[in-house]
Formats: C-alpha cells, sequence, structure tokens
C-alpha cells in the first residue's frame, strides 16, 4: 500500500489472507434452525482483532450463539454522515466429501484460499478487518465516522443478526446514511483494455415459501382421486416449469447499456439466449435479474410405503424484481391454483437505488487507482443481503466487496457452491481499493 505505518510494521495486504484462512478455520454453518455451531465464536475473533488497534467493540447475542459484533470509528470530520461497512459471519453448510480441499480448513492451493466463505462473505470480513488495522495502527483517521458490522445470520434472512440490531439496537447506527457490502465490486473482463466492476444498486426481493395440499388419506393399495402428493407435485411441477415474463428495471438496463457500449454490441433482454451467451461467467447471476422466479427446493410427505398422507408439502424460493411484487405474487397463485396453500417463511422487499453521488465516484477512484482499466457499473443482485434491513433505517446501500478477479474463474458459481475459493491476489486488490474508497468517500 501507498500508505501505511512505520518502516517495518504489518500492512493489511500482509495479514489479510491470514485473517481471511482464520474467519474461515471458524465453522459457521448456519442451518437456519439454530442447530449449527452459532456465529459467536467468530464474533469474539473480530472483537479481538478490532480491540487490538484500539476500537471498542461491542458483541450483541440475540440467540445463544447467534452472535454481532459491532464498532465506531471517529472520523476526522464528525459532522459529516457516516458510513456502514457490513459484512456477515455465518456461512451455508458444506459437504466436506464434495470439496477438494476441507472448507473448514482455509487452505491455500492454486493461488487461492479455499473453503466455506471464502467469496460468501469471509473474504469481505478479512479485507475490512485488514484496512481498519492498518489504518488505525499508522494513526489514519478515515474522513467521516465508520460503523463497522460483522453479523450473524445473513444466510437465514438476517432475523438474530441485522434485522435484531436494526429493530433492537438503531442507536447504533446513528448518523449512517449510506453503506457498502456484499456481493458487488467484482470484476468481468471484457478485453484487454477494459475490465468491468459490478457494483450493486439493487437486488430482488424474497418470499420464502410453503406449499401444502390436503387430500384423503388412504391405503396405497386403493383407487384414490385426492391423492394429496398428486395434487402438490402437478403444482410445483407447473410452477418449476414456468417462464416468467422479462421485466428491465432501471438497473438492469442500465447495466446491459453498459456491457453494450463495453462490447460494441446490442444487448436484447427479449432474446436471453443471444443476451446471455455474450456475458461468459456472470451470465447465471445476471440473467436471473431479468424475470421473476420461483425455485422449488424441498418437497415433503407420507410416513410407509404403503399409506397414502393426508398432506402433502412443498418449500420454493420465490425473488421478486422491484416494483413487480404483486405481479409476482398473482401470478404464483394462478399458477398453482385453488387447491394449493401458500404461507410465508421469509419475506423481504426488493431494494433499487441510483448509481450515482460521492460514494459511487469514490467506488471508480479506488478501482481506477489500482487497476487503470477498470469501469464501475450497476448491477442488480438475484439474491439478498442484510441490506434489506439498513435499508429501513433510511440508509442508502450498495454491494461493493472489490475483487480483481481471473476472467476463467467461475466466480458466481463460487457462492453456496462446491470448492468455493477466492485468489490471493485478488484479497491483497480488495485492500488497496478498499483503503483508496475509504479516503475517498
Amino acid at each position: 500500500m501507498s500508505e501505511t505505518g512505520t518502516a517495518g510494521s504489518v500492512t493489511g495486504e500482509d495479514e489479510v489472507v491470514d485473517l481471511c484462512r482464520e474467519l474461515i478455520r471458524i465453522d459457521t454453518s448456519n442451518y437456519g434452525d439454530h442447530s449449527g455451531p452459532g456465529e459467536r465464536k467468530a464474533a469474539e475473533y473480530v472483537a479481538e482483532k478490532l480491540a487490538e488497534v484500539g476500537l471498542e467493540p461491542q458483541i450483541f447475542e440475540s440467540h445463544r450463539g447467534r452472535a454481532s459484533t459491532v464498532a465506531r470509528i471517529e472520523g476526522e470530520d464528525p459532522s459529516r454522515p457516516a458510513l456502514l461497512i457490513h459484512g456477515h459471519t455465518d456461512v451455508v453448510p458444506a459437504n466436506a466429501d464434495d470439496w477438494t480441499h476441507h472448507p473448514f480448513s482455509g487452505e491455500i492451493a492454486d493461488g487461492c484460499v479455499w473453503g466455506r466463505g471464502a467469496v460468501d462473505m469471509k473474504d469481505m470480513d478479512a479485507m475490512t478487518l485488514a484496512v481498519v488495522r492498518d489504518r488505525l495502527r499508522s494513526g489514519r483517521r478515515p474522513p467521516r465516522d465508520i460503523v463497522l458490522a460483522f453479523l450473524a445470520d445473513e444466510e437465514a434472512g438476517g432475523t438474530w443478526g441485522a434485522r435484531h440490531l436494526v429493530d433492537k439496537h438503531p442507536e447504533l447506527f446513528e448518523g449512517v446514511t449510506e453503506a457498502i457490502g456484499e456481493v458487488g465490486g467484482f470484476s468481468f473482463t471484457v478485453n484487454e483494455k477494459l475490465r468491468l466492476y459490478l457494483v450493486e444498486t439493487a437486488q430482488k426481493g424474497m418470499h420464502w415459501m410453503r406449499l401444502t395440499v390436503d387430500g384423503t388419506a388412504g391405503h396405497g393399495s386403493m383407487t384414490n382421486d385426492d391423492n394429496a402428493i398428486t395434487e402438490l407435485c402437478e403444482a410445483v411441477g407447473r410452477l418449476g416449469r414456468h417462464t416468467w415474463p422479462v421485466r428491465v428495471t432501471k438497473t438492469v438496463r442500465s447495466f446491459l447499456d453498459e456491457l453494450s457500449d463495453a462490447l460494441g454490441t446490442e444487448l436484447d433482454p427479449e432474446n436471453m439466449e443471444e443476451t446471455l451467451a455474450k456475458l461468459g461467467g456472470i451470465a447465471k447471476m445476471v440473467g436471473a435479474t431479468l424475470r421473476n422466479s420461483a425455485a422449488p427446493t424441498m418437497l415433503g410427505a407420507g410416513y410407509k410405503v404403503n399409506v397414502i398422507p393426508g398432506q402433502a408439502t412443498a418449500h420454493v424460493d420465490g425473488r421478486f424484481l422491484p416494483g413487480h411484487e404483486e405481479e409476482f405474487l398473482a401470478d404464483l397463485d394462478r399458477i398453482l391454483g385453488p387447491r394449493v396453500r401458500r404461507e410465508d417463511v421469509h419475506a423481504d422487499k426488493a431494494l433499487e437505488t441510483d448509481f450515482d453521488g460521492r460514494l459511487v465516484d469514490a467506488m471508480q477512484t479506488a478501482l481506477g487507482a489500482e487497476d487503470p482499466i477498470a469501469r464501475a457499473v450497476p448491477y442488480m443482485l438475484s439474491g439478498g443481503t442484510d441490506a434489506k434491513s439498513f435499508d429501513d433505517l433510511g440508509i442508502r446501500c450498495f454491494g461493493f466487496a472489490p475483487l480483481k478477479l481471473p476472467p476463467e474463474l467461475d466466480f458466481a458459481g463460487m457462492f453456496h457452491g462446491v470448492d468455493e475459493r477466492v485468489p490471493v491476489d485478488g484479497l491483497k486488490f480488495g485492500v488497496r481499493v478498499l483503503d483508496r474508497f475509504i479516503d475517498a468517500s
């Protein structure tokens, strides 16, 4: 880094890889039912690292083991609105037998740090810790107050993490007007003269739901025209095969326009096959932002092979575009039909903000200083983040966890996937960019 502490001192680039590895080694698997080990150990680890450089972090435990860590750094100009940098410490579960390297080993191989959470999102947690520790060791205060939040439970909707803090401890975010968090700032190499960095300015809303059909129970050998399993499976089949109409939102239109300019060719959202073929590794991520979606994910019914059950259930991960929730729910009920009863397991809003202002300028400036062919562009995330909770406090949220990635890396496939990993050079790049970003923001 161009500005570090005294000669011979440890820099953020020096320690970011070890921080990431140590976080990965803390198993914070979130099964959504409190059966996992919880995030308490990670919260204590983060608190210790922040306390070492003079901060006074607080740990908030919303449920046994479900802990978040929050700290505030005083800026040079306390009259300015504060910035929130947030990340979650929980991860989705992983089956070690499926992985090349153990998912909780934090092993370094092929130039990458491997493990569950490497990109979702202990990489950003580590980069944030590295930058903050470097700045505080070297006496470089940020231009304005920064609130740091390392949160529990994001992978199950944030109920025991961000939502708990927003509802029970909103004073922690006093004066905060803007925030950066996960799933943004990663690179997409167009050619040797241009690399796009996708900054998340919008995200789909969610309806995680349970579908239930009641039928007539009976003996498996008997004819039964009121079989709950049959009725439910037909409805789920219709839903899973449904082609949702294309709906081009403001953010997606901006992204496609930027990409059209970069590629020198028009991208037509109505011609999905041709458009996505030009997007390489990000096609899956971008394609999911052109439509509402509803993916069946779980089925349950019966207790014995010769007994027709009286009830069958399914779970569906529903996602809707900003401004299209009512349309989504109406379409959903039409597709499922009158026999299917649906109830939300977890629901949350869609978000969308403009791609402008001083914070966006700071992102472009910081990226350009470390990568001369960088161009920041807005995009929509098909999933959701803790930004949904912070939006309730009037905080304008962006996804900006900067990573310069090898063109061949399937970054989108890393999220919740097998063999999740993050390039070592990408982590160090992220530290440099975040440090510059803080100065410019």
